[in-house]
């Protein structure tokens, strides 16, 4: 069962593998979040498409990863998804978000991350990056932040500052964001905005 702080919301864990005493500062510095999609802001499943003939690949994303990604833009944080598979529902998503940066096809996510911060003028301890699998350990391993869903693969739960207590497609992109929200001081602000 998930921890509750004193907002009510999941509380998470700092990571095992990496120290947890400058989380706050962490979280306070960062500027962007990367995402992966498949096992972080989906459950990992989807049911295979063929574009060239018009059917598109169907992923399942969670409303609460929704509207906390539309908190955090609204709070001035730049955003994107850098994913291995190339998909339609990605890019849809994308879209709706108003995504600041976008990769498709990317297997090796460093270079990825390093390109993002280019594009956003950001050094690597401005950018978190959320991930799951062993593929992302590149981009987790350069992010000033790195967080992980609590399903993700053993080596990520040991590489990252923060471990959600949700799994992915379930809540924890919403949960890692209202952590560094928090750390900024913009949470109250971010949740006023749809309940004031």
């Amino acid at each position: 069962m998930p921890s509750e702080d004193a907002g009510g919301s999941a509380a998470g864990r700092p990571a095992a593998g990496r120290g947890s005493d400058p989380l706050a500062r962490r979280l306070a510095a960062i500027e962007a979040i990367l995402l992966d999609v498949d096992g972080v802001l989906t459950d990992g499943t989807f049911e295979p498409g063929d574009e060239e003939a018009g059917i598109p690949e169907r992923k399942r994303f969670h409303s609460r990863d929704g509207l906390g990604l539309v908190m955090a833009k609204k709070s001035g944080l730049r955003l994107g998804f850098v994913t291995g598979r190339r998909s339609g529902a990605v890019r849809e998503r994308a879209a709706e978000l108003s995504l600041d940066y976008l990769r498709e096809g990317c297997f090796d996510k460093g270079p990825a991350f390093d390109e993002a911060c280019a594009t956003f003028g950001l050094l690597p301890e401005q950018v978190a990056f959320v991930g799951d699998d062993v593929q992302d350990l590149p981009a987790l391993r350069k992010a000033g932040f790195a967080a992980a869903p609590a399903d993700a693969h053993p080596a990520v739960l040991e590489s990252v500052h923060f471990v959600a207590d949700a799994p992915g497609g379930r809540g924890a992109v919403r949960q890692i964001i209202e952590r560094i929200l928090e750390a900024r001081g913009q949470l109250d602000a971010a949740l006023y905005r749809f309940w004031g």
